[in-house]
């Protein structure tokens, strides 16, 4: 009886430590659009895209400068603020992005 039962539970227990293998990794890439504007792309490792997810501009006093949500397309536009700012892709625990204002460059 013992026997049957754990050849029950490996099975279960294979499938439950390959869960995390199959996760998916944000991605988010910012970059200049002209001299005023950036443009930033979010989405998963997967290939799917993140429409709707929070991408806030925010100061280095913690200000956000730019609330927002990525649209249909699974981007959002802005104009470039004054100052040091960082980019935060949230699109939940374990699933955040930071850009910080220096990696994206100048156009």
């Amino acid at each position: 009886m013992i026997f049957k039962a754990g050849r029950l539970v490996l099975p279960l227990l294979l499938l439950a430590c390959a869960g995390p293998a199959l996760a998916h990794n944000p991605m988010c890439q910012c970059e200049p659009v002209d001299g005023e504007r950036i443009k930033c792309t979010g989405g998963f490792s997967d290939g799917s895209g993140a429409p709707g997810v929070t991408l806030d501009v925010i100061g280095y006093d913690e200000t956000v400068l730019v609330p927002g949500k990525l649209g249909d397309d699974s981007t959002l536009t802005f104009k470039r603020p004054d100052g040091e700012f960082y980019v935060l892709f949230d699109a939940g625990p374990g699933h955040v992005v930071e850009i910080d204002h220096a990696d994206i460059g100048e156009p």
